[in-house]
């Protein structure tokens, strides 16, 4: 999600994500054996080891083991990077301009704020299939270089053309990024904290996005370039800690044919029961030998129910309404007399992340496809709220406070179930050998809706006004809110498997 102090471009950006297990689309056990847990000698950083962090002594399921949260804690910085970097051009884009000699040129500030979602969408379908055919592990250090270089070329740039680059170099580590992360936690995490630590990807988002508001108002604009070099530092931990300390996914082990590996790093994940959990994950996907037979092509992703549900869900998530909210969020807080923009971000902000927490700690206990449902419900209750304000003459005089109940009723929806879900839901909805490209086409589907709404969005409010188009927006919630429910029918969730809750 993105909160901004006014009004500009990069408002247009939104939020999402995070991730439990479950299979789909497939009947019976997997067909290879369980192999027996074996001592394996340390590979070096770029080996498919199961990572630095040792584990002194088997943990039980329940409980993430400290290689577990280390694996989240690095890839989360890959969320962190990608919050940061959406929100960080708002604040000095202006000076930007003024220095690089673009003031006043609105085609050019728009180009170094959509570079970075057009070049997303490259980088998350560009790099799909990057993951299943390197790993999980070797993908994220790949991804690192151009969240490292994107930046640096941003802070040393002298030209609009420098800048809209190095943006864009940004934006395609930052797309490869956006469909990594909820993978590779749903393969990390114990079965049973898999959609607490995944939703914990959302609250990383908003707590980047929230670092670089705080840090547009410490910082002096005339001292932007700093901003970007602040924005290389979670890449290079991401690298680091990838390289050095986290550990590769128990399934994609499996599924590259590393059958032994992939049992200890389950049992050193999951601890005892550990091997079962990872069977029950390959479940459906015969022994692999790691060949490129094993490698999910185009055809079949597209033609896989559980990922064309994830598609559907990013499509109905972009055109639930959720950039009008944060473009409209500073006028609307103005008209009640909140005068700082920075005050309207700060808000949505907080509400932002204390949703996303509230998500994170009762999401096993109510479920995915209720979670989703209830949220989608909200946002559509609020959109319609806001609309009404707008039209009704009896709401007249309550307009302004009616808009910013609503607004931070919206949020407050978004943030418990259609922000995290989605992205949570993909891992969990496909099988192993798809994860990789149907989480890219996914996030591809986010990040082309997200970049088609921004060009389009100031057209349709000119053409059809507010109030139609908070309908609109409602409707859409409503109509995501039955598509959810229906989830069950096409789809196994993980509350729908026997022993869950």
């Amino acid at each position: 999600m993105i909160f901004q102090s006014r009004a500009t471009p990069v408002g247009l950006c939104t939020a999402l994500i995070s991730s439990k297990w479950v299979r789909v689309g497939h009947s019976g056990v997997a067909q290879r054996h369980m192999s027996r847990r074996v001592s394996s000698p340390t590979a070096g950083p770029m080996g498919d080891h199961a990572g630095g962090a040792s584990v002194s002594g088997p943990r039980g399921a329940h409980s993430p083991s400290g290689s577990v949260s280390l694996g989240v804690g690095v890839a989360g910085m890959g969320a962190l990077a990608f919050g940061y970097h959406l929100g960080v051009i708002n604040g000095p884009l202006e000076a930007i301009a003024s220095d690089l000699g673009f003031g006043g040129n609105a085609t050019l500030q728009g180009l170094v704020v959509s570079s970075l979602l057009a070049f997303a969408a490259v980088g998350s379908l560009g790099g799909s299939g990057l993951a299943d055919r390197l790993g999980r592990r070797r993908a994220f250090l790949l991804d690192a270089a151009p969240l490292i270089i994107g930046p640096l070329i941003s802070s040393l740039a002298t030209s609009p053309a420098f800048m809209i680059a190095g943006r864009a170099i940004t934006g395609a580590g930052i797309g490869l990024s956006s469909a990594l992360v909820p993978v590779y936690i749903s393969e990390v995490a114990p079965p049973s904290q898999r959609g607490a630590l995944g939703t914990l990807n959302q609250v990383l988002i908003c707590a980047g996005i929230l670092a670089a508001l705080v840090l547009n108002v410490l910082v002096p604009t005339r001292n932007w370039r700093a901003l970007f070099w602040v924005g290389a530092l979670p890449a290079v931990l991401l690298g680091a800690g990838m390289l050095f300390l986290a550990p590769e996914t128990p399934s994609w082990l499996g599924l590259s044919g590393q059958h032994a590996l992939a049992d200890e790093t389950a049992h050193r994940l999951w601890g005892p029961g550990g091997e079962a959990l990872l069977e029950a994950d390959m479940a459906g996907h015969a022994k692999s030998d790691g060949g490129p037979k094993d490698r999910a092509q185009w055809g079949e992703v597209v033609a896989n129910r559980g990922a064309l549900t994830g598609a559907a869900l990013f499509f109905l998530q972009q055109f639930s309404g959720i950039n009008a909210i944060v473009y409209f969020s500073s006028s609307v807080f103005e008209r009640a007399g909140f005068h700082s923009g920075t005050l309207a971000s700060a808000a949505v902000g907080t509400v932002n992340v204390l949703g996303s927490l509230l998500a994170a700690s009762v999401i096993e206990r109510v479920g995915r496809r209720h979670l989703l449902s209830w949220s989608w419900v909200g946002m559509g209750a609020s959109m319609l709220l806001m609309a009404a304000g707008m039209r009704l003459p009896a709401l007249a005089h309550l307009g302004p406070y009616v808009a910013v109940l609503g607004t931070l009723a919206y949020i407050l929806s978004f943030s418990l179930g259609v922000g995290p879900v989605p992205a949570l839901l993909v891992p969990e909805i496909t099988p192993v050998n798809l994860r990789g490209k149907a989480m890219a086409m996914a996030m591809g589907t986010h990040w082309i809706c997200n970049f088609a709404i921004g060009q389009a969005f100031l057209l349709a409010v000119n053409a059809f006004s507010v109030p139609v188009l908070y309908t609109f927006f409602g409707v859409v919630c409503l109509i995501g809110a039955q598509f959810a429910r229906g989830i069950k029918s096409s789809t196994q969730l993980p509350e729908d498997l026997p022993g869950t809750s």
